[in-house]
């Protein structure tokens, strides 16, 4: 029933899409937006170390209150579910997972770029591009502009698609509405500037505990792709992972780049200060194609973890039948 679940969730995502209105993720970002203008006030700085550990307590009392009633709340409601009939769970399931997969519009994002480029037209391309990466993309190139999509298709597939669905197979629904709460507040408050460096800190941390499994599990999916060159490609993720600023951002991408033959990181400017990531993955330069075979991968990935799991399922039912 599991992979069954995986494969439905996936299917209505793919026909429906993001909520247009009302979605609940965009009303919890807004609350987390009110609590940590509320919360947030004091100047965080190393200097400061009383008001810094405030910050620090304030952030995590907030992503308390922000992430564990609803996970707690689904939990209990599966509980109380748990004598009624599979399909009323597997709805209870389904609508979960729906609301925190976001391929369909991860996918429109990415071809919006490619199509852009495909055109021509860097100044349409940097704008597509600007809602989906932090950096300042007023003044990349092709090649910059299809690096960032591709480094941000591998990580948001892993964040919003795979990551979901390995946590449905870890925890269920409760695990996987933990994880995307903590995944949205990460990418709100996880930034290590003066305003979030304390405060943000235990949501980045988090963020980082519960992708932990998801993001090696992605980066197997991604090197068990690559068929003859599995081993190279989850070597080479451990060594790179290690010296980039997110570790499991490392590992998913990494990943994702050695299948497409192809490397990422490099210069990158945020907020007027120019850095330098690490080298992820091993090939070529990336190309406009690489936003859409990234997709096409990413894709990859989900219908591979769906078979293995129904595989497992059905090799589990037929044990049992044996007995």
């Amino acid at each position: 029933m599991l992979a069954f679940t995986m494969l439905l969730a996936v299917l209505i995502d793919a026909l429906l899409g993001e909520v247009k209105r009302f979605h609940p993720l965009v009303g919890f970002g807004l609350l987390a937006q009110k609590l940590e203008a509320k919360l947030n006030t004091a100047k965080q700085t190393q200097s400061n170390p009383t008001a810094s550990k405030t910050a620090f307590i304030k952030g995590m009392l907030a992503w308390c209150l922000l992430v564990l009633p609803l996970p707690i709340g689904i939990f209990i409601g599966l509980d109380l579910l748990s004598h009624y009939p599979i399909y009323i769970q597997l709805g209870f399931d389904l609508v979960f997972i729906y609301f925190a997969l976001g391929f369909k519009s991860l996918y429109q994002h990415g071809m919006q770029i490619y199509h852009a480029l495909e055109l021509r037209d860097l100044s349409l391309a940097r704008r597509y591009c600007s809602y989906i990466v932090s950096r300042d993309t007023s003044q990349l190139t092709e090649q910059e502009i299809s690096r960032a999509c591709v480094e941000s298709m591998l990580e948001n597939s892993h964040d919003a698609v795979t990551a979901t669905l390995i946590c449905y197979l870890i925890g269920g629904a409760p695990l996987v509405i933990l994880h995307r709460l903590a995944n949205t507040l990460d990418a709100m408050w996880g930034y290590k500037n003066d305003r979030f460096i304390y405060f943000g800190k235990f949501s980045a941390r988090a963020d980082d505990v519960l992708g932990f499994v998801p993001a090696k599990l992605t980066a197997l999916l991604y090197a068990l792709l690559s068929v003859t060159r599995t081993n190279a490609v989850l070597k080479l993720a451990y060594q790179q992972a290690k010296h980039y600023k997110s570790h499991n951002g490392g590992w998913v991408m990494s990943a994702g780049a050695s299948l497409l033959k192809i490397k990422l990181g490099g210069r990158a400017v945020y907020h007027n200060k120019t850095l330098f990531s690490p080298e992820l993955g091993k090939g070529r330069t990336v190309e406009a194609i690489d936003i859409a075979s990234s997709l096409k991968k990413a894709t990859h990935a989900v219908i591979l973890l769906i078979l293995l799991t129904g595989l497992v399922e059905a090799g589990a039912q037929l044990l049992a039948m044996s007995r």
